[in-house]
């Protein structure tokens, strides 16, 4: 809990010094209203991932001085991540590099990673017991490569609302921490609760009222963070089922996945194209409208703060029976296969306007 207490206060004291220096973030404020995925009316610094990635590497230097057996292990993940941090810091500050280009630099931090840290999908178990082993590099890398990178951009683009991918992710990393901490693995129970503890003091100023945004920056190095943790795992802990890591991850990962699906062969887009229609859009649009008015600045604020609830509750669906079944195949795989099964339920659900009655909480004054 030291590792988590150290990058929860400088995380929430970086963040606080970040939003009352906002004015000299320049390009890094985000003053587009119009676009088809903002739900805000004022201009927030999109830069919450820099005190994030900064509160990270004060805890670390803090863990290698207190543990220094550790060193490699966390100097070797922050030299990594950083890749990814930087791939989506500087779009943050530019907004010159491309959504290809970013997931580039992430397979360059996940190739980093097989290498250094040899986090590489070596195995996937099945459920009667054996596994699949990859054992040539030519397998092993690539599957390495789309897996972290596609965690990363996942986490990105669940980004929706305030506190939705934070909280999401905080509770990824907290599961994380107790597998690790069942098996014995430190450096991924001290790793797993730096990282949430940094989300956490960024968390405060996030939610409900949004006074700094997660960015590029914050959701690309929280989500390779949350990859390759979840690799080193299930790789370094043979007990560890690697279906456990597959349905910790899946709201975000099926989020994606399901996207390019709709963008590419139901609407005939390119799957990099940005839309309004993701599952947490649509239930903003469609559902959290029964609470507030549509137009008004403090009504789309409310609005926003409470979408993210839904989600949190719904993503928990996955995260809490990885937490519990983690070594057991079967259960797992059961649960991936109801995941899937109840968003698409949900979804289709929601884009006819038959969203269930149990859904619709709040209704208009």
């Amino acid at each position: 809990m030291f590792s988590f207490l150290v990058s929860f206060v400088a995380s929430a004291l970086l963040t606080l010094l970040v939003i009352k220096q906002v004015r000299l973030h320049g390009r890094a404020l985000d003053t587009d209203f119009l676009g088809v995925q903002k739900v805000h009316s004022h201009a927030v610094a999109r830069i919450g991932g820099l005190p994030i990635f900064l509160a990270v590497v004060t805890s670390a230097a803090i863990s290698i001085w207190r543990v220094p057996d550790m060193s490699g292990w966390l100097l070797g993940l922050l030299l990594c991540s950083s890749v990814a941090f930087a791939a989506g810091i500087v779009e943050d500050y530019t907004g010159n590099v491309s959504a290809s280009r970013r997931l580039l630099l992430t397979m360059v931090a996940a190739l980093l990673g097989y290498f250094l840290l040899d986090a590489r999908l070596a195995r996937i178990d099945m459920p009667f017991g054996g596994s699949l082993v990859f054992d040539y590099i030519w397998l092993a890398l690539p599957f390495t490569l789309l897996a972290v990178a596609g965690i990363a951009n996942a986490v990105n683009i669940i980004d929706g609302f305030n506190g939705l991918a934070s909280v999401v992710t905080i509770c990824m990393l907290i599961s994380l921490a107790y597998v690790a901490f069942q098996v014995g693995d430190v450096f991924v129970l001290v790793a797993a609760l730096m990282v949430a503890g940094a989300t956490a003091g960024f968390l405060i100023w996030n939610y409900p009222v949004g006074l700094i945004f997660l960015g590029d920056g914050g959701a690309y190095f929280i989500g390779f963070m949350l990859g390759e943790l979840a690799l080193l795992l299930v790789m370094r802990n043979p007990q560890v089922s690697t279906w456990y890591a597959a349905l910790l991850l899946i709201y975000p990962a099926f989020e994606t996945l399901f996207s390019a699906y709709r963008r590419m062969f139901v609407r005939g887009k390119s799957p990099a194209m940005p839309d309004g229609i993701h599952l947490h859009s649509l239930i903003f649009r469609r559902i959290v409208q029964w609470a507030v008015g549509r137009a008004e600045a403090r009504a789309l604020m409310r609005r926003n703060s409470l979408t993210s609830p839904y989600l949190w509750t719904f993503s928990l669906m996955a995260v809490i029976p990885a937490t519990v079944f983690w070594r057991n195949t079967g259960i797992l795989i059961c649960f991936c296969l109801l995941f899937v099964i109840s968003y698409i339920w949900l979804y289709a659900r929601i884009v006819r306007f038959k969203s269930p009655r149990w859904l619709i909480m709040y209704k208009k004054d």
